[in-house]
């Protein structure tokens, strides 16, 4: 279904509430999005103890949770000659919810109550002019850094598992999103991208989670006192498949408030990331793979300086994790789902139903000081299920999944049921 034939149904609502939109804006408005709802029974510990102390933990109940993962509105708008804007607002974990209320038991004061987790992040906003058929284009704003197989293609009804595929956003921002410029395009069967962006932090950067939150800001911005390049290639050449190259390079020991002092001139926390993935997409088969290899210099001196980062009378409001960091980091998968109902003539043009199997392993800590006291980052992880799609838009999802730790640690099985959409309304 074509963009205009989507929103001849939203516009057939609009009227309904009284609301008339013009043919124009018919034409250059998009307005879609995706969510997924998980439900996840965990059949090990939760503990916060659990790897530092996994023999005390390995008989503990199991745990269970439901979870928004991501919900997203995305907006889009044609101005004409070349100029589009894009913008994505998205609730993570079904965003935040606080509130001000009088306590009858304290004497009616007031008290300032979180009453739900979660984030909520404009993902994206840019302006982006085209030249040509497409082959040269600017985008500036708040883009994606298409590093990885999981930033580039991240919607939920484009890969198997409930959650994003673990590897990858275990050891690197997802999604990747930061303010830059990029220069892209697609030249008969490659597309390219190269992007201007500001340095990660290295304060937020953790044993388990290596520079995953680098991205982020505490602040009302994002320091930029250093810089960085993203730098993405697609080929199309065979028919149903995808070959990608991508890769980042930059410091990130600088970007900070924090006065660094003469101890820590020569740190500079260079960053390195190479990664190769792949889709296939014929033959009722799906596969899809990613490599993924990080580098991080003076990891050393960026542990010392996060772990004695200072706090203010006992409270700790730092964004620092005061963690170890990782001197290498690494994630591979490979996933491979069958359309079952390809061989069910009534079936086959309507709905699909995927059986499928990941397997991955990866390790936020694979090399580094103090490496031996977190064996258990070190994760391989096997998921087999089903993805049925009644509709294009709409998927439902069941696994089984396991982490398999490092003798001396304690497996994590878990059985997981979803849905998600991703569609477009006009």
């Amino acid at each position: 279904m074509n963009n205009n034939q989507l929103f001849g149904t939203g516009a057939l609502a609009l009227a309904m509430m009284g609301v008339t939109v013009s043919a124009v804006a018919q034409n250059r408005l998009s307005l879609g999005g995706y969510g997924e709802a998980v439900m996840t029974r965990n059949f090990y510990s939760d503990n916060i103890y659990r790897y530092t102390r996994a023999n005390d933990h390995k008989d503990d109940p199991s745990h269970g949770r439901f979870d928004l993962p991501h919900v997203t509105l995305n907006i889009g708008y044609d101005f004409g000659q070349g100029w589009t804007m894009g913008s994505e607002i998205e609730f993570e974990h079904g965003g935040t919810e606080s509130a001000v209320e009088m306590d009858a038991d304290e004497a009616g004061e007031y008290e300032a109550e979180t009453e739900k987790g979660g984030e909520v992040a404009l993902e994206q906003f840019w302006i982006n002019k085209r030249f040509g058929q497409g082959e040269f284009n600017i985008r500036m704003g708040e883009i994606v850094v298409p590093v990885g197989a999981t930033n580039k293609i991240h919607m939920p009804t484009e890969f198997f598992t409930c959650y994003r595929p673990e590897g990858e956003n275990t050891i690197i921002p997802c999604t990747w999103h930061q303010v830059g410029i990029a220069l892209w395009g697609r030249v008969t069967d490659w597309r390219y991208e190269v992007q201007f962006l500001s340095g990660l932090d290295s304060e937020r950067f953790g044993s388990q989670s290596f520079v995953h939150y680098g991205a982020t800001s505490p602040y009302e911005f994002k320091i930029a006192n250093s810089y960085a390049a993203s730098l993405r290639l697609d080929n199309y050449s065979v028919k149903g498949l995808r070959l990608s190259l991508s890769g980042y390079y930059g410091s990130t020991f600088k970007n900070t408030l924090r006065s660094i002092g003469t101890t820590y001139n020569k740190v500079k926390g260079n960053l390195a990331i190479g990664s190769f993935d792949f889709m296939l997409d014929r033959w009722n088969w799906i596969v899809r793979g990613n490599a993924d290899y990080a580098y991080l210099s003076d990891h050393a001196a960026i542990t010392t300086f996060n772990k004695n980062f200072p706090t203010h009378s006992g409270q700790d409001g730092s964004p620092s994790k005061h963690q170890p960091v990782a001197k290498n980091a690494f994630a591979v998968g490979i996933e491979a789902g069958y359309d079952v109902f390809s061989q069910v003539q009534k079936l086959k043009d309507e709905q699909k139903l995927y059986l499928f199997g990941r397997f991955e392993k990866y390790n936020s800590y694979a090399a580094g000081r103090q490496k031996s006291a977190y064996g258990w980052c070190d994760v391989t992880r096997l998921a087999l299920g089903v993805n049925y799609y009644p509709v294009k838009e709409v998927v439902v999802k069941g696994e089984w999944s396991e982490r398999f730790l490092k003798s001396g640690y304690n497996n994590e099985p878990s059985v997981s049921i979803g849905v998600a959409y991703c569609g477009w309304f006009l």
